[in-house]
């Protein structure tokens, strides 16, 4: 068992789960700009996505959503995407959304593998051509820097949006100190770690008055971050869950900016 598995395993505990993961079950229906997709992750266990879909020399970008969300709504964040030339992959985790089974912090990683093989086949059977990137906000910020950390021969790009760096710092804001009396520096999701291995081109977003993850978790993943060449934009004035309202044009230019920097 690495120590990541370790840090995991003591994040699944009912203390952090409970105030971690907030799932909510709701189905959109298929449209002609959103599709419905399961991957199979574990035995009865399907996590489902929502693809949406631009055209199929686009970049595609496979995104982890915050705690609180669900893929079906990104149909009204997609749009922007779109307009930017972009297809969007949103992935839910167990319990969320259409996705069976009951999250857990562990499951939450494992899962992010397959449900990647998942999406890069769904593009190569129907005859999508762009490259790849991976993205995560808040929560989602954890599956997303798994998959930048272990499959840089196939991703192009990382960007983060929101996320935290520091397992202490995280469980801090969880109020879950007393569970760690005594140990060891935690691991938890590791994300300060494993961005340090990280050497795809990354970008890092976060609002400058985050009131849940501080805008300092974000400075510092920049900092640690292995990548050569890494970028950031901390947006003014915004908060944890409306950096889309005070910069979106900020926020979709770094981002597109960032993806044909880089998409071949």
């Amino acid at each position: 068992m690495t120590d990541f598995d370790k840090g995991l395993e003591l994040y699944d505990r009912p203390e952090i789960l409970y105030r971690l993961f907030f799932p909510r079950r709701e189905i959109a229906a298929d449209t002609d700009k959103a599709v419905n997709h399961y991957a199979d992750v574990a035995p009865g266990i399907r996590i489902c996505c929502r693809f949406f879909p631009v055209r199929n020399d686009a970049a595609n970008i496979i995104y982890f959503h915050g705690n609180g969300e669900i893929a079906a709504d990104y149909d009204y964040v997609a749009p922007v995407y779109a307009q930017y030339g972009l297809n969007l992959f949103v992935t839910d985790y167990r319990g969320y959304g259409g996705s069976n089974g009951t999250p857990t912090c562990s499951a939450m990683i494992k899962d992010a593998h397959p449900v990647f093989r998942y999406f890069r086949g769904l593009l190569k059977e129907a005859g999508y051509t762009g490259d790849l990137f991976a993205m995560g906000r808040s929560l989602g910020s954890a599956p997303a820097i798994e998959l930048a950390s272990r499959y840089q021969d196939i991703l192009k790009g990382l960007i983060i949006e929101s996320g935290f760096a520091s397992a202490r710092n995280q469980i801090g804001r969880l109020g879950v100190e007393y569970l760690f009396d005594g140990a060891e520096e935690p691991v938890g999701f590791g994300n300060d770690m494993k961005i340090k291995d990280v050497r795809i081109p990354t970008l890092i977003i976060h609002g400058e008055w985050d009131e849940i993850i501080p805008a300092t978790e974000g400075r510092h993943l920049y900092e640690l971050s292995g990548a050569q060449e890494k970028f950031s934009l901390f947006i003014r004035r915004a908060g944890h869950n409306d950096i889309m309202y005070y910069g979106m044009e900020q926020y979709m230019d770094a981002v597109r900016s960032f993806i044909n920097k880089y998409y071949n």
